[in-house]
């Protein structure tokens, strides 16, 4: 591996990596792909090709000053000189820069993946990015008509249902003298990660554009793409709930347990038992596994009418409406009630006690097994009109949308009737 460092000032690291290429390839990075040692945005990619590359990497969140690129360009003339075909590429930050600097740099092809038109609240309102610009570093930054030329050709990917990056598109749009877009729905500002593929990132660069030809391509990638997919799930955990089942129906994926974090994988299986959606099977291919019990049911309702249940499945205490739990009765087990006592459940024939610690971490422990260290158990009071389930010296209370938290008093939230189901 031929690498050098060419360039570099306060904002930014020019790296050669030698290839056999007749094409040069700037690659911009990014926030996160920011300069460190000789590494260069997308080289795993660029390398497999044998591309010859000039890696732009930002050692600020600076957005490439013009004035660091024209020093740049002026250090590396001789070097580029020998390259009569030069290309851009980056995504966010570095798909600004590959826009921005395409006439400076005598750029035949550009490739921005969800690119800004400028980080300056005078030009566009953006909370995420507004915060870094500084107006002695990034004086005039907009993407401008000097900019660019119609003798380049520009390829923008980009979510046109992400409002924060379709404002910098239809910006880019106005100065842009023509523009090859392409959408990637529902993936936010996430399509770098999404199309990190060394074939597709060869077919961008040096691929006649063709619409069909791209999109078919992009459906490949994202078909192998568990990022794509867990990006899709949180968009429809939030707008579009009745088509989870679908995808996971439609596709078959094998994601590790890892996969999700603690809350995304609770709003995700809440979801999906709430309407009944999915099977066992549907819940392994999301890295879920699970021990299907046999349980007797009783349910204590909550003030929402909900039934108070363990999860199985994300090993807590939550509320269900009583059909989401007779629907999935063997991950929704109900928590069982008589008198005061421990909080109790049924599994396989077997009496379990409900315990948790400090950190509200939930296990389940046989009646005759000795606690895990930290571990108490749930004890359920029961008054007058009401019962009240309790660690230590708080009170589990329960919302209207199912989910509980233990708090200090006993508000009307934290008591719960008793309601028998019958067998049927």
């Amino acid at each position: 591996m031929d690498k050098q460092i060419i360039f570099e000032d306060g904002h930014i690291r020019a790296i050669f990596l030698k290839g056999s290429s007749k094409e040069l390839v700037f690659s911009f990075g990014d926030l996160i792909t920011r300069a460190k040692g000789l590494s260069i945005n997308a080289e795993k990619s660029l390398e497999k090709f044998q591309y010859n590359v000039i890696g732009v990497m930002p050692k600020e969140k600076s957005w490439f000053p013009e004035s660091s690129i024209r020093n740049m360009l002026e250090a590396i003339a001789d070097f580029i000189a020998p390259f009569e075909t030069r290309l851009g590429y980056g995504g966010s930050m570095g798909g600004y820069a590959a826009i921005k600097y395409s006439n400076l740099l005598n750029l035949k092809r550009v490739i921005a993946l969800v690119p800004q038109f400028s980080i300056d609240p005078e030009d566009v309102t953006d909370l995420r990015y507004n915060m870094f610009f500084h107006a002695d570093v990034n004086q005039n930054m907009k993407v401008q008509a000097k900019d660019v030329s119609a003798e380049r050709e520009y390829i923008v990917v980009y979510d046109p249902y992400y409002d924060e990056d379709r404002a910098h598109y239809v910006k880019l749009q106005e100065v842009l003298p023509q523009v090859n877009t392409l959408h990637l729905p529902f993936t936010g500002h996430d399509a770098i990660a999404i199309l990190a593929s060394s074939e597709l990132l060869n077919d961008f660069l040096t691929q006649e554009f063709d619409e069909t030809y791209f999109y078919k391509k992009i459906r490949q990638v994202k078909k192998n793409s568990k990022f794509y997919y867990r990006k899709v799930i949180e968009k429809s955990l939030k707008e579009h709930r009745a088509s989870l089942g679908k995808i996971l129906k439609n596709n078959d994926l094998q994601l590790d347990s890892n996969f999700f974090d603690a809350k995304q994988k609770q709003q995700l299986i809440r979801s999906l038992l709430s309407n009944k959606q999915v099977d066992e099977r549907d819940l392994n291919k999301l890295g879920v596994q699970i021990n299907i019990p046999q349980e007797s049911r009783s349910l204590l309702l909550d003030n929402y009418g909900h039934g108070l249940v363990f999860n199985v499945i994300s090993q807590k205490i939550e509320s269900y409406a009583e059909k989401a739990i007779a629907l999935n009765h063997k991950l929704l087990i109900p928590i069982y009630a008589k008198g005061t006592g421990l909080v109790q459940i049924h599994l396989n024939d077997e009496r379990y006690i409900v315990a948790m610690n400090d950190r509200l971490v939930m296990k389940l422990f046989k009646e005759q097994d000795a606690l895990g260290v930290g571990m108490s158990p749930l004890i359920i009071k029961k008054y007058e009109d009401y019962f009240v389930v309790s660690y230590k010296n708080l009170n589990l209370a329960s919302d209207e949308f199912g989910g509980n938290e233990f708090i200090g008093d006993v508000s009307e939230t934290a008591k719960f009737v008793l309601e028998l189901e019958s067998d049927s």
